[in-house]
């Protein structure tokens, strides 16, 4: 299941930005193919895991729907400009993305900084991790306090990474893993919204 999210993932943001005349940046490309993963033994894991994707008959958990429709809403912002205090649609800073995105597919109010989000939303563990959590991290500015934030995409629990996406002060809208240097000295915790 988790293999055809990935790969629904990569067909949309090749046909976003194909619409558009844009390419996704290498480095963005890079992380979806190492999503995705593809060893082709579909039959196995259909069979292993078929309970964890489906609430006692053929219907999906509705909270794993809401999660892909957040995430694809949170992909198809993928390049949007930074621009500091905007809050969408069509340019953002980190806050105003993740506030604007889930109050698109969830109607939620999650706060309006990085720093409330932080504050409101239920702490969890990094081992507790999943798609559609907030992940927060310092900033130059924010010295020890939380200064950025982003929305899980994944998490491997053998490795202890994660990719995320986020409005980069840089590059705008983009995917990023837990493992860049620059996002790993600065990572200060994960909270699920409710």
């Amino acid at each position: 299941m988790r293999k055809y999210f990935f790969c629904a993932i990569t067909m949309f943001l090749f046909a976003v930005g194909t619409a558009q005349g844009q390419r996704l940046l290498p480095e963005d490309e890079k992380i979806l193919n190492d999503l995705i993963d593809y060893d082709g033994n579909d039959e196995e894991e259909i069979g292993n895991f078929d309970f964890l994707y489906t609430n006692g008959g053929d219907n999906l958990n509705y909270d794993e729907v809401m999660t892909e429709n957040l995430i694809d809403e949170a992909l198809s912002h993928i390049g949007a400009r930074y621009v500091y205090g905007s809050k969408g649609p069509n340019t953002f800073d980190c806050s105003g993305f993740t506030s604007y995105v889930y109050r698109q597919q969830n109607k939620m109010n999650i706060g309006a900084s990085s720093r409330e989000q932080y504050a409101i939303n239920q702490p969890i563990k990094r081992s507790e991790m999943q798609a559609g959590d907030l992940v927060f991290f310092t900033s130059p500015r924010s010295g020890r306090g939380v200064g950025h934030v982003g929305i899980v995409l994944s998490f491997d629990p053998v490795t202890d990474t994660f990719t995320f996406i986020h409005a980069s002060t840089t590059k705008g809208v983009r995917i990023s893993k837990s493992t860049e240097g620059y996002y790993q000295k600065r990572y200060i915790g994960v909270r699920r919204v409710k």
